[in-house]
């Protein structure tokens, strides 16, 4: 009975990061009209889809702080009210400013709602199954940003404002079902203070990085990509309809390797994904074609996607061994994945339009050569999780 029960919340906060998640994908089909639109370069349109991790950046700490004082699930509705707040803001404005204030709020929302999710079906999560459960919340949260991209180029076709704000008055509905769920989890008091103390620590440093890493992968293909896509003539459905498809792999792969992180450990997966991923950074600009590079990006998503799960169970591994309170462990996860995303599509969208887009993918194919061979040198023994 408990059990069941714990499965529909993990089905509840599930569908809230689908949400959330759909909002922050929605950009990649619509950065080329946008660009055309309000004459973004590729430093301008970096900075755009920057926005929003930057805003979970922000978010982070504080959304930690708030599901540790009030709760998750008051900081899940919370930052639903923000992301259906600023994804209205992103369908009626029409300046930079303003779009990029909208992705900055939705950041923050996020943030909070990552924060107040995870924390709260990581409390009713055994050890030994977090690699599972959260490999099915993010399968579920990744085919937010799998239709992400499809909405993006409807958007693109019809319009902003009257297909955004039906989303947004969609989402709203999701926040009668989690309050109506009990929030049972008593509250640990930790202050974020604690927390800062010790970051320096390698194995929490060490997991913080690998969140870190392909969230910078990321972002640089969420930039370059429908750009470069678009430079070589795609249109801004075939954008979406690559997008869609790398996503889609990746909610199916999440599960899977989620699971498998609970019986073989954590990194395992981990050293395959950084393969894959530096084979298509190493290749993106060999791609001369549109339908090249979509199989590329396509292709990349299959690595990527083996992150995710063994990674964010990693960090709550690694958060209980040194003490710290399981909302603050999901705010490092938000401020690992917003550091390494605005690295990856601001940092790119900045090198790109200087140098072309070999230095910033070739930069992070070094990264994943580096961390690898880190790995290895380490033996990942200590970075392992408990089976």
């Amino acid at each position: 009975m408990k059990r069941a029960e714990n499965e529909r919340l993990v089905v509840v906060v599930s569908a809230a990061i689908f949400l959330e998640t759909l909002f922050f994908a929605v950009i990649t089909p619509l950065l080329p009209q946008l660009s055309h639109e309000l004459h973004l370069s590729k430093l301008t349109a970096g900075f755009m889809t920057a926005a929003y991790p930057v805003g979970t950046l922000f978010g982070s700490l504080p959304g930690g702080a708030l599901a540790v004082r009030r709760g998750p699930r008051f900081t899940l509705i919370s930052g639903l009210v923000l992301v259906v707040i600023s994804t209205v803001g992103f369908g009626l404005l029409r300046s930079v400013v303003g779009l990029d204030l909208a992705r900055f709020v939705e950041g923050v929302g996020g943030a909070f709602a990552w924060a107040g999710g995870l924390a709260w079906i990581v409390a009713v999560t055994a050890p030994e199954r977090r690699g599972a459960v959260m490999g099915s919340a993010l399968g579920t949260a990744i085919a937010g940003s799998l239709f992400g991209p499809a909405i993006g180029a409807l958007a693109a076709a019809t319009g902003r404002a009257a297909l955004f704000c039906a989303l947004a008055a969609f989402a709203s509905l999701l926040l009668v079902p989690i309050a109506m769920r009990p929030d049972a989890r008593s509250s640990s008091g930790q202050p974020v203070s604690e927390v800062l103390r010790v970051l320096h620590r390698p194995a929490l440093a060490s997991a913080m990085w690998l969140m870190v890493l392909p969230a910078i992968v990321s972002g640089s293909f969420n930039v370059l990509g429908p750009l470069q896509l678009h430079r070589l003539g795609a249109s801004a459905g075939v954008i979406g309809v690559t997008f869609l498809a790398g996503a889609a792999i990746e909610s199916l792969i999440s599960p899977v390797v989620g699971r498998f992180s609970d019986r073989h450990g954590r990194t395992l997966p981990l050293r395959g994904g950084l393969i894959g991923v530096g084979i298509g950074l190493a290749c993106f600009t060999l791609a001369s074609s549109s339908l090249a590079l979509a199989l590329l990006l396509i292709g990349t998503a299959v690595p990527l996607g083996v992150f995710w799960a063994p990674v964010m169970a990693l960090v709550s591994d690694v958060a209980d061994a040194q003490g710290i309170d399981q909302a603050h462990a999901a705010a490092l996860m938000n401020l690992s994945w917003a550091a390494g995303q605005i690295v990856g599509s601001a940092g790119s969208g900045a090198a790109g339009k200087v140098f072309g887009n070999g230095v910033p993918t070739l930069t992070v194919t070094v990264l994943c050569v580096l961390t690898l061979l880190g790995l290895r040198a380490r033996g990942a023994g200590r970075l392992q999780a408990p089976v």
